[in-house]
């Protein structure tokens, strides 16, 4: 049973980009808003980037302008493109619903940006 599973993350330098992917099960993705949250060290959880069912996007101000958020409806996956990384958006990235209400969370992706 998939629910949500998180890969993509790794250590990159500042400046540099990487790909996030979820794969979600398809009763989570179909009729939800999807987003990408984040959560660092000694942080709590924030919403990063968000999609609608219908494509429509949303940014945090920290990262606007630099993330893109796509989803592929016939796969049930959910994508986080990330450029121009700064080492503050280290941190596990986890997709869920938004809200995630009683969805449970995935293991996440952790992304380290040396500086």
């Amino acid at each position: 049973q998939v629910q949500l599973v998180e890969s993509g993350g790794g250590l990159v330098q500042a400046g540099g980009s990487l790909r996030l992917s979820c794969a979600a099960s398809v009763w989570i993705f179909r009729l939800n808003t999807m987003g990408w949250y984040r959560q660092a060290p000694g942080k709590q959880r924030e919403l990063v980037a968000s999609v609608t069912s219908g494509g429509g996007t949303n940014y945090a101000d920290s990262v606007r302008g630099r993330f893109t958020t796509s989803r592929d409806s016939p796969k049930n996956t959910l994508y986080l493109q990330m450029n121009s990384l700064k080492p503050e958006d280290t941190a596990v990235y986890y997709c869920n619903a938004v809200p995630p209400g009683g969805h449970s969370w995935g293991q996440g992706t952790q992304v380290t940006v040396s500086s």
